[in-house]
């Protein structure tokens, strides 16, 4: 079965262009279209500009670009090894009845004590002689008395004083009004210019044409200007070097991207 390096060679050498003819075809640099053909995608760019620039050299040279992207996705994956799971599970014992430990157990002396009915009490009383007289000291009932008395006073005063202060219902607490689904953000290119430069981008329609233009405007030096990105984008400049894209945060150097004395590029869709 052929690598994919073979069968791009293969294609570009049947419609007999050379790699420089290719990469002025393709606007990419010829460095990058030999590694494809040498089976190298190592070209030092992100993932997503090595799989726009492999889609592109692929629809060039008419063949299944999707078929190359799948075989170069199958070449960065690893076998999956399967895992085990080992899970362990406990064992829980409910005991319903406790049983009686030989220790505990009551010994036939003591199972005979408890069976025996108490002793009666003495019927016997003691007689006591006295010639005071045996009821309740007077003064300690008094002094309990007026204890009674103050206490059940403040009782009622209590209860007074709480009937006289409205009792106020709570009030149900609001719960918070639901937050609102913040819709997905559609993905944009920043452009920032380094030096004034004159920056055109187009959309790419899907039959690899030039659609409508997104922006084309001059920009001066540290203006900043976002457009949205709907699909795979056309960037030409009046010099690469003096612009820079912004993607998910990244700047990239539009010429450094595009190579030296290239002023017209690809973006791939997002």
């Amino acid at each position: 079965m052929q690598t994919i390096g073979e069968r791009l060679e293969e294609a570009r050498k049947k419609k007999g262009l050379s790699l420089r003819e290719a990469a002025e075809a393709t606007k990419i640099r010829g460095d990058y279209l030999q590694k494809f053909e040498g089976n190298q995608f190592d070209i030092g760019l992100t993932e997503i500009y090595t799989r726009g620039f492999l889609r592109s050299y692929a629809a060039f040279l008419k063949l299944p670009a999707d078929r190359i992207l799948q075989d170069y996705s199958s070449l960065a994956k690893p076998e999956a090894r399967p895992r085990h799971n080992r899970e362990i599970y406990g064992r829980l014992e409910v005991s319903t009845s406790t049983p009686v430990s030989d220790e505990t157990a009551p010994t036939p002396a003591e199972e005979a004590t408890s069976a025996a009915p108490p002793p009666r009490p003495s019927t016997s009383r003691s007689r006591t002689v006295s010639s005071l007289p045996t009821g309740p000291d007077p003064a300690v009932i008094f002094r309990y008395a007026k204890w009674a008395a103050a206490a059940a006073g403040a009782l009622v005063l209590l209860l007074i004083i709480k009937s006289l202060i409205p009792t106020s219902k709570p009030t149900p607490a609001t719960p918070p009004p639901a937050a609102a689904t913040a819709p997905a953000k559609a993905p944009t290119l920043g452009l920032v210019a380094e030096n004034p430069v004159q920056v055109t981008v187009r959309k790419k329609n899907a039959d690899e044409s030039e659609g409508e233009i997104l922006f084309s405007g001059m920009l001066s030096t540290g203006e900043t200007k976002t457009i949205p990105r709907p699909g795979a984008l056309f960037i030409e400049a009046s010099a690469a070097e003096n612009v820079a894209i912004e993607i998910s945060g990244k700047r990239y150097n539009l010429g450094q991207l595009l190579g030296k004395g290239y002023q017209r590029g690809q973006l791939p869709a997002p």
